[in-house]
């Protein structure tokens, strides 16, 4: 891992910017229409990432947090139909699991907790058991490698969050509500648009909020620039807005069915990878 944030991939390579995140969109804008749509597809696969590794595989929130942050990276720069979403999910677990160093979780264990979810959860929203095997997880996990250009190590808001609120003794008040903030803000694009330690400030000003603590004297000797945070605040807050519409049961299957699906080729050599195993179809008219 680099010595700091500053000196990592993660500052120097993938914090980007909004344009550059909405220049990736446009293909799969052309199929869901609304950006609102495409915002509910990635909270619903965020929400399937975070089931997978919780609920089925017992696995550390900062690893589940990575595998998000890979979904998120893969799907700024690619399109919702050059790889199926219930394929990179598990392999950007098994991926942080390596990452992270929590003990590997094997592929196979992959496709049997996808297969045990899908059926237990998310049943009403997939007409058809989880189809994909073992293979093709650790294919698209080369794939997934090459777009990150092995740029793995991610740096979350969870140490600062911890050191700033003990700075500010509020321990036992902020940190379990600030927590809980920054695990939503998986949900949205903040995670790949600012430094770590901005988003935990910001989570700490909604949390002050919440719990009625005044924190204006510890904020205004802090050197950073309260801009940023209000603008994370915003986008934070625009997503509960979201969040709070949103009704999985009844949008998910509707806006998966709109979403533009790879189409499976006939099976490539080895050296082939993934993506050439997928084009992407033509948008309904």
């Amino acid at each position: 891992m680099a010595g700091n944030f500053w000196q990592s991939s993660h500052y120097q390579e993938w914090l980007l910017d909004k344009q550059e995140i909405e220049l990736g969109r446009q293909k799969d804008l052309q199929y869901l229409r609304m950006v609102e749509d495409l915002q509910k597809v990635h909270i619903f696969f965020t929400n399937y990432i975070q089931a997978l590794g919780g609920e089925q595989l017992k696995l550390r929130q900062q690893v589940i947090s990575t595998a998000i942050v890979y979904y998120r990276r893969f799907y700024s720069r690619n399109s919702l139909g050059d790889v199926d979403p219930l394929l990179l999910c598990p392999t950007c677990i098994h991926l942080a699991s390596k990452v992270e160093e929590c003990g590997v979780v094997s592929s196979n264990s992959l496709v049997v907790k996808s297969r045990s979810l899908v059926r237990q959860k998310y049943s009403g929203i997939f007409q058809q058991d989880y189809p994909y095997k073992s293979s093709q997880i650790l294919e698209c996990e080369f794939l997934l490698l090459e777009m990150l250009d092995c740029c793995l190590i991610v740096y979350h808001p969870y140490r600062p969050l911890t050191q700033y609120v003990a700075d500010l003794g509020q321990q036992e008040t902020l940190l379990p509500t600030a927590w809980r903030i920054v695990n939503d803000t998986y949900r949205c694009d903040v995670c790949l648009m600012y430094p770590p330690y901005l988003i935990a400030l910001a989570c700490i000003h909604m949390a002050a909020v919440v719990n009625k603590k005044d924190v204006k004297t510890w904020f205004a000797e802090l050197s950073v620039d309260m801009s940023k945070v209000l603008e994370i605040t915003t986008q934070i807050l625009d997503l509960y807005k979201l969040w709070k519409r949103y009704d999985e049961a009844k949008e998910m299957q509707e806006l998966i069915e709109r979403m533009p699906r790879p189409k499976l080729a006939k099976s490539p050599s080895p050296t082939e990878g993934v993506k050439s195993k997928v084009s992407t179809p033509s948008p309904s008219k």
